[in-house]
């Protein structure tokens, strides 16, 4: 650097360096290079002085790059230099532009050898100046919204001037805005004002529709739980009840939700008698002193407030939701206040009000921007949607936790979804219905189990013919062995039994009338049969024969049981009624093999997937918490030549 400054070779530079370095050690090459920075500091600090504009543009452009020296910076500033600066900042335009020059009062600052304070009321209108013109350098007002944001953190006193002069109007101007790097200077500068001040209006703020970085989502996270925050003294604060704004405000509840005859009229028994019924309706655990179940702090007299802000907000929602559940069964009515005091807790943990925000996440909601008290109007959505949710449960009073734990996964669900406005986020929580989480979970569960991952489907689907052939085979096991019917004649009068099996060679089916005490007859005292060859058809249900000669008259338990077979031309029929479900899937499915066809019984089904279940995870015990890839490795190119391969074919010497 000093030889470049005083237009030296690079043989000279080199010699210089060597001979300060070994002649006269260490000690003597820091003095040598603290009296060349004093000797460029005072040159620098004439030159910005120069009548010369050109003269006066190079010097500030040299002390953009030498100021961030510790050394130079102290030599500077001892000769008044930022002052200096300071001056010409105040009367006239700096020059900055997109060149290094614009780094130069920063620079200077950021070694804390002089305070922010040392600059004049004058210097930072300035470059408020710069912050609140709306046609600027984008590099000159990046750079003033950095310098603001030293400024604000340096001293309370800064933070005052700063802001006076920048509004915040400005500064969501500058949010707007696609230039992701103003965008985060602009929050960085909003953010120190909401740490200093500890609360600024932080209503409508708006952030590009682009991606958003992580430095700015952080930020953005940051001011959002800044902003919830705000609710800890009222979620840490448990009902006084002593305090006659709270009570009024609990007695404002009732008196919304129903409409009672005047008061005043009534004996203080009676009064009293009339609350308690009516707390008692509006899910109050404690009907004599509601008070009592808001003392749990948190949520404490967040809970009150978020009911309140509902009654008086959507009155006809609030009073549908109690006369709704004050009509129904004591033990299937949703208790409005017990209801909200746990569903404004979860919503307090789901946003962690109450912990200071962390110094690492950006997980911030976009809905957050969108809305005023956006606390209070997303209680009056979820509790809706609670009430919802506990119809289609039909759920009692001793379901109570199950569906707080369901409500509580709707939400999380929807704000993982990152909804930007309340109307997306209403849409999408209602359509998260009961059944749709129990899908979701169920899903969720294969998965963890990895029994959806492709390989793990492959596998299943290779598996089916084996297994679905040992399905066959019990299949037709089960028909060589026989079942009981009983036989229901023209007077439709259950008064016989009889047997019928397949031989096993499963070429002739034998059938015939047996006494009841009979198990398992042999074959041979079956006189009637049927050669498979003849078998035509089968029937179920109502298209069978026998279903159809009474037709009207057999009721649905019979009609699912029912089956037949044609044979020869279709003319004949042997008809059954299978004496339970299970008997029935068993014989269709049999005969379907036997005919060749496909078979289709639910207990097949069910039958088909348990084995699947037991065969997959059987061949993957080896593969515990190894995670199974969704797409095979790639298969690697082959080798140039094969002359590693050896020959075999070639006499050994």
């Amino acid at each position: 650097d000093c030889c470049e400054y005083y237009n030296l070779s690079t043989r000279l530079a080199s010699e210089f360096v060597f001979i300060a370095h070994e002649a006269f050690g260490l000690q003597v090459w820091f003095t040598v290079m603290c009296v060349f920075q004093g000797r460029c500091a005072e040159d620098l600090y004439k030159g910005i002085q120069s009548s010369d504009s050109g003269v006066r543009c190079d010097s500030l452009k040299q002390l953009a790059d030498v100021s961030t020296d510790i050394t130079f910076a102290q030599e500077f500033i001892s000769r008044d230099g930022h002052s200096l600066l300071g001056i010409r900042l105040e009367g006239t335009h700096p020059g900055w532009d997109a060149s290094p020059s614009q780094g130069t009062p920063s620079g200077l600052m950021d070694h804390g050898i002089v305070s922010w304070e040392n600059l004049s009321s004058a210097f930072i209108k300035k470059i408020a100046s710069f912050v609140n013109a709306k046609v600027q350098d984008a590099s000159i007002q990046r750079l003033a919204l950095a310098i603001l944001e030293n400024m604000v953190l340096s001293s309370n006193s800064l933070f005052q001037l700063v802001r006076q002069e920048v509004t915040l109007e400005r500064l969501i101007t500058h949010l707007q805005v696609t230039n992701q790097q103003i965008q985060t200077k602009a929050m960085a500068l909003l953010m120190a004002l909401l740490q200093t001040a500890g609360e600024v209006d932080r209503q409508n703020i708006i952030h590009s529709s682009g991606p958003v970085g992580d430095e700015m989502a952080h930020y953005l996270y940051v001011l959002q739980s800044v902003t919830l925050n705000l609710l800890e003294p009222l979620m840490r604060t448990p009902l006084d009840s002593y305090n006659q704004d709270q009570r009024d405000m609990l007695h404002n509840l009732r008196q919304l939700a129903f409409e009672t005859e005047s008061e005043g009229s009534l004996s203080n028994e009676r009064r009293r008698s009339l609350c308690a019924k009516e707390f008692k309706k509006l899910g109050f655990s404690n009907n004599s002193n509601p008070g009592q179940d808001l003392v749990r702090a948190p949520p404490g007299l967040l809970a009150l407030d978020t009911m309140t802000y509902f009654a008086s907000r959507y009155p006809d929602a609030y009073s549908r939701f109690v006369l709704e559940n004050s009509s129904r069964e004591d033990k299937h009515e949703c208790p409005f206040a017990r209801s909200s005091i746990q569903l404004t807790l979860i919503l307090c943990e789901i946003f962690r009000i109450g912990e200071p925000p962390s110094e690492t996440r950006s997980d911030f909601h976009p809905i957050f921007f969108s809305q005023d008290r956006i606390f209070n109007e997303l209680f009056c959505i979820c509790i809706q949607l609670l009430n919802k949710t506990w119809k289609e449960m039909r759920a009692t009073q001793e379901d109570f936790d199950k569906v707080m734990q369901v409500v509580r996964e709707q939400i999380t669900r929807t704000l993982a979804s990152k909804p930007t406005s309340l109307e997306l986020f209403k849409n999408k929580v209602n359509a998260l219905n009961y059944s749709e989480i129990l899908k979701l979970r169920q899903t969720e569960r294969l998965h963890q189990e990895e029994t959806l991952a492709p390989p793990v489907l492959e596998l299943k689907e290779r598996l089916k013919p084996e297994l679905l052939e040992l399905i066959r085979q019990q299949r037709l096991n089960r028909l060589c062995h026989g079942t009981l019917f009983r036989k229901i004649s023209s007077r439709r009068r259950q008064d016989k039994l009889w047997y019928c099996r397949l031989s096993p060679n499963h070429k002739v089916l034998h059938y015939g009338d047996v006494e009841e005490d009979t198990e398992t007859p042999p074959i041979e005292t079956l006189q009637e049969k049927i050669p498979v060859a003849d078998i035509k058809a089968l029937l179920t249900g109502k298209d069978c024969p026998h279903m159809k000669e009474n037709k009207g008259k057999q009721n649905k338990e019979v009609l699912d049981l029912a089956f037949s077979i044609t044979y020869d031309v279709e003319e004949y029929s042997l008809n059954f009624i299978a004496s339970s479900r299970t008997d029935f899937c068993l014989w269709t499915d049999g005969l379907s093999v036997l005919l060749g066809r496909e078979m289709s019984s639910e207990c097949m089904r069910s039958e088909l997937e348990i084995l699947l279940s037991m065969e997959i995870k059987l061949r993957l015990l080896d593969l515990e918490n190894v995670p199974i890839p969704d797409a095979a490795p790639p298969v690697p190119k082959p080798p140039s030549n094969f002359n590693f391969c050896y020959d075999f074919s070639q006499t050994e010497q």
